[in-house]
C-alpha cells in the first residue's frame, strides 16, 4: 500500500481497456473491495452504480472509444469515507454546463444521466483535469 497523501491509503489501482466489456471488470472489483470492506448493504448499491456509469462515460465519452486509451481507477479510504478516482485520457468537457436529464425536454434522450446519477449517488463528486477525471465519495460506507 502507499500513501496519497497525508490520510489516504492506496487500496488498489487498476487500468481499464477502454471497451465496454470492461465494464464487468470494474463490477468484479467493486464487489471484491465491498466484500473485504464489509460496505453497508444501504451503500453497495450506489457504489456499483456511481463507479460503473463514470468508468462507462471514460470510454464511451472521454476516450471515445479508442482502444489505444485506458481508464485508470484508482479506489482508497480516507477516515471513515470510500473514494474512486476515475480518469480517462480524453480532452476533457465542461461539466459545469451539462443539460439537466429532469428537464421536459431531455426526458426521453437517451444519453445524459450519468453525471446526475453520480451527484445523486455519491456523497461527493468532484471533477479535475477539466472533466478527465471524476473523484467519488461515499462517507459512512460500513456498519458501524
Amino acid at each position: 500500500m502507499k500513501t496519497l497523501n497525508n490520510t489516504a491509503m492506496s487500496i488498489d489501482s487498476i487500468k481499464i481497456p477502454t471497451h465496454i466489456s470492461s465494464l464487468s471488470i470494474v463490477e468484479k472489483h467493486i464487489d471484491s473491495l465491498c466484500q473485504n470492506l464489509s460496505v453497508a448493504e444501504r451503500c453497495y448499491g450506489n457504489v456499483l452504480i456511481a463507479v460503473t456509469e463514470a468508468v462507462n462515460n471514460a470510454i464511451i465519452h472521454g476516450n471515445k472509444n479508442d482502444e489505444s486509451k485506458e481508464v485508470t481507477l484508482n479506489y482508497y479510504t480516507e477516515k471513515k469515507s470510500l473514494v474512486f478516482q476515475i480518469k480517462d485520457e480524453g480532452n476533457g468537457f465542461d461539466y459545469e454546463n451539462l443539460p439537466d436529464p429532469t428537464d421536459p425536454v431531455n426526458i426521453e434522450k437517451l444519453h445524459g444521466r450519468g453525471v446526475f446519477l453520480m451527484k445523486n449517488l455519491a456523497d461527493d463528486v468532484a471533477f479535475e483535469e477539466n472533466g478527465k477525471s471524476v473523484t467519488l465519495s461515499f462517507h459512512n460506507f460500513d456498519n458501524d
